[in-house]
């Protein structure tokens, strides 16, 4: 991967989620960030086999993202129970998880974890909060000693509370998967200016668009198809340009896995992003 701002979508092998990977080829995506696939798929001969087909479609994988067994996006406050490596009962068994999927990812090739970690509380007094921070050093140790990077995706905090994170935990290996909708979706901040404060930490993004709630924070804003949100992707790129980004720009759209869908509503996405890159020269 040598151009700057390559144009990616995120994917499923057999989890259901994202774009469909034959859609992808058929789409001209050349990069993907990869959902987890399930445990039982994750065999040397499996791995062979994924191999292989990425190779024939010419797609590369960038990042694999994990996902935990009893996570639910159902609303807000279930999120806040459900997500990451928050829930203190499931923390053990979901970090010995997320450090088998980088091994899966390590055996794919692939140099890059990434994962919603659940909502940090805000203030770093409260102890859950040092409890989080030792959390993801455990996880970032595990994986730095393989030669792998760890991207926590945003949504859950502000733009400071993130930062704060990220400096106390104090690895050189933790880094940002940038989704400017999920700022807007769980009312978080606005993501342009919340881009340019953590552009140090960013590594990763996704393309993805939505409109704000009229309780943000309380209730789910709404998620919409690339160009149709409240994100102002012409300067999402500008500001990617300001912090010195060139990677990939991952379109993530939850969407049901029908190719004809995928591929209006992807295309659409993808066509808005070459016109815009197209502005910047590429």
């Amino acid at each position: 991967m040598s151009a700057k701002w390559p144009i990616g979508v995120f994917a499923s092998i057999d989890a259901g989620l994202g774009v469909d990977l034959d859609v992808a080829k058929d789409l001209g995506v050349t990069t993907v960030q990869l959902h987890t696939p399930h445990a039982e798929s994750r065999t040397p001969e499996r791995i062979a086999e994924f191999h292989r087909h990425l190779d024939d479609l010419g797609i590369e994988v960038t990042c694999v993202f994990a996902g935990f067994e009893g996570e639910s996006y159902a609303d807000i406050p279930t999120v806040e129970r459900t997500v990451g490596l928050v829930p203190k009962d499931l923390r053990d068994e979901r970090i010995a998880e997320l450090l088998d999927i980088a091994k899966f990812a390590g055996a794919m090739g692939v140099d890059t974890v990434g994962l919603h970690l659940g909502f940090v509380p805000h203030d770093a007094s409260d102890p859950e909060y040092a409890e989080m921070v030792e959390a993801t050093r455990r996880v970032c140790d595990a994986c730095g000693a393989d030669g792998q990077r760890v991207h926590l995706e945003t949504g859950q905090e502000p733009a400071d509370v993130l930062e704060k994170f990220i400096t106390t935990v104090d690895r050189a290996n933790l880094f940002i998967n940038f989704d400017p909708a999920n700022m807007i979706l769980y009312g978080c901040g606005e993501p342009l200016p919340a881009l340019a404060q953590l552009g140090r930490f960013v590594r990763s993004v996704h393309c993805k668009d939505a409109k704000w709630s009229d309780q943000p924070g309380k209730t789910w804003g709404t998620e919409t198809p690339l160009g149709q949100g409240d994100v102002d992707f012409r300067q999402f790129l500008r500001v990617l340009e300001s912090i010195d980004y060139t990677g990939p720009l991952t379109i993530e759209r939850e969407i049901p896995q029908e190719p004809e869908r995928q591929k209006s509503e992807i295309g659409g996405a993808i066509e808005l992003l070459q016109s815009l890159k197209a502005e910047h020269g590429l």
